[in-house]
């Protein structure tokens, strides 16, 4: 009878030691997976710059142009970089005016229109009035000198150029996806957007029978 029992519990042992086993790396993978979420506020700034030179130089660009452009800082929140620097994005010029005699210079109004974050467009808000540099002093001169020669005295162009810094603002929330145990400063994964429900479908009329005569 003894030896019946210590053969029996030889067998119980390898069973629970490959149970406790087992578990291991289902712990593992379960804290390997778990993530955390980051919101960045609407409004917070980001700063760009055109990819290529915008200018009223030659009639090159007119209202309604879109041009490329890219972050030119990293964007953070809570020690994570949520906007990579570098992240391009789309403007267009909204009004302008092209140079004109007497020393009149060129203008041009930019706006920030969105930015490209892993396939999904994110909404930007501002803009950016250019001016061109205008001869005014030379028009004077030209006008004390040779009177009406002073019409040929012509203002400059306005250019906005790649390395320039502009101020945007992100239009939404915006919220990001990261490990539970990241360390800071890294990159975020935009979190996909919410879809709201379907309304349920109203229930069927139930037909009325007229009561018999």
């Amino acid at each position: 009878m003894k030896r019946l029992f210590l053969l029996a519990s030889a067998l119980m042992v390898p069973s629970i030691s490959l149970a406790q086993v087992a578990t291991v790396p289902q712990a593992t993978a379960a804290v390997a997976t778990g993530m955390r979420q980051i919101v960045l506020a609407p409004n917070t700034e980001v700063v760009v710059t055109p990819n290529d030179t915008v200018t009223t130089k030659g009639k090159q660009v007119k209202e309604g142009y879109k041009f490329k452009l890219s972050t030119v800082f990293d964007v953070m929140q809570d020690g994570i970089v949520v906007i990579p620097k570098g992240t391009v994005g789309e403007g267009t010029v909204t009004w302008m005016t092209n140079k004109g005699a007497f020393g009149k210079s060129g203008k041009m109004e930019v706006s920030f229109d969105w930015l490209d974050l892993g396939g999904r467009r994110v909404a930007l808000t501002g803009s950016h009035r250019q001016e061109g540099e205008g001869n005014t002093g030379a028009t004077v001169g030209a006008v004390v000198a040779v009177g009406v020669f002073a019409a040929f005295v012509t203002g400059r162009s306005a250019s906005v150029v790649n390395g320039q810094q502009l101020r945007a603002r992100v239009a939404e929330t915006l919220t990001f996806n990261v490990p539970d145990n990241a360390a800071r400063v890294m990159t975020g994964t935009l979190a996909p957007q919410a879809t709201a429900a379907p309304a349920p479908a109203p229930p069927a009329a139930t037909p009325v029978t007229p009561p018999q005569q």
